[in-house]
């Protein structure tokens, strides 16, 4: 969902100390941003930024990267982190396309997807976080014991998503079709903006866990 053009929002994430500006020369060298050997855990088109704020309040000792390609949206978490001021939290404004050049090989032991949008086109497919090119781009550079956690309310897209982790050869660990009624996996569960609206209407949230054979 696109949000309203916010002038002066590129100008406020171009001086954010929080954003990471060269995205592409961190490759490798995550470590070195961050300051310590924590393990790396990233959001994939992040939104307002309140799912990952969360977790690095919560876990001061794993580092976190939001990644999100509209500025007006970015801007929302970077109001949120101006307030909060995590050192285990950071950003970058990107096309997801571009994932595999941010992250080195095993720098990475956790990816979230929350909420992706649907392209609903067959002929978009391929744009979906979870399909099998998206898939075939996180390979490269997530530990080999790392997994991925997807979060949806749209059925559709979650059982796409469900076909392409067959497809693309993972393997699925956990799945749920009703999140918040699945006593064992909503423990502990953080939610996003979007997940308390859609859930507060009565949507069943859908979950899967994946990792690689």
């Amino acid at each position: 969902m696109r949000l309203r053009n916010i002038p002066g929002s590129r100008d406020v994430i171009a001086e954010s100390e929080y954003v990471v500006h060269d995205f592409k020369a961190a490759k490798g060298n995550w470590r070195e941003l961050f300051g310590n050997d924590n393990p790396i855990r990233i959001e994939i088109g992040m939104g307002k930024g309140r799912f990952l704020c969360d977790l690095a309040t919560l876990n001061p000792d794993i580092n976190y990267v939001g990644i999100e390609k509209y500025s007006s949206v970015l801007l929302r978490a970077i109001q949120k982190e101006e307030e909060v001021r995590l050192p285990n939290l950071k950003f970058i404004r990107m096309e997801a396309e571009e994932i595999a050049e941010v992250f080195a090989n095993d720098e990475v032991d956790r990816i979230y997807l929350n909420f992706s949008d649907p392209w609903p086109k067959d002929r978009h497919a391929k744009r979906r976080l979870t399909s099998r090119q998206f898939l075939s781009r996180y390979d490269r550079f997530l530990k080999k014991d790392g997994v991925i956690e997807f979060k949806t309310d749209n059925r559709d897209l979650f059982d796409f998503s469900l076909e392409e982790v067959k497809e693309a050869g993972w393997d699925l660990d956990e799945m749920t079709y009703d999140l918040h009624h699945d006593e064992r996996l909503n423990a502990g569960n953080i939610m996003t903006e979007y997940e308390e609206r859609f859930s507060q209407k009565g949507n069943p949230i859908c979950k899967y866990i994946i990792s690689r054979k």
